[in-house]
């Protein structure tokens, strides 16, 4: 996961979320946001 930027992490997350895919996935996805420190309502996303 580290190779991803924020910007793509977030980008991943939002379109995840969107498609409804395995909360498995969106679950991986969000504890790495978290582990980043990012806050995703606060983060500008799909830029």
């Amino acid at each position: 996961m580290e190779i991803l930027s924020d910007e793509m992490l977030l980008d991943t997350y939002t379109c995840a979320v969107k498609l409804k895919l395995e909360a498995e996935f969106i679950g991986l996805l969000l504890t790495e946001i978290k582990r980043r420190g990012i806050h995703p309502d606060t983060a500008r996303i799909g830029a």
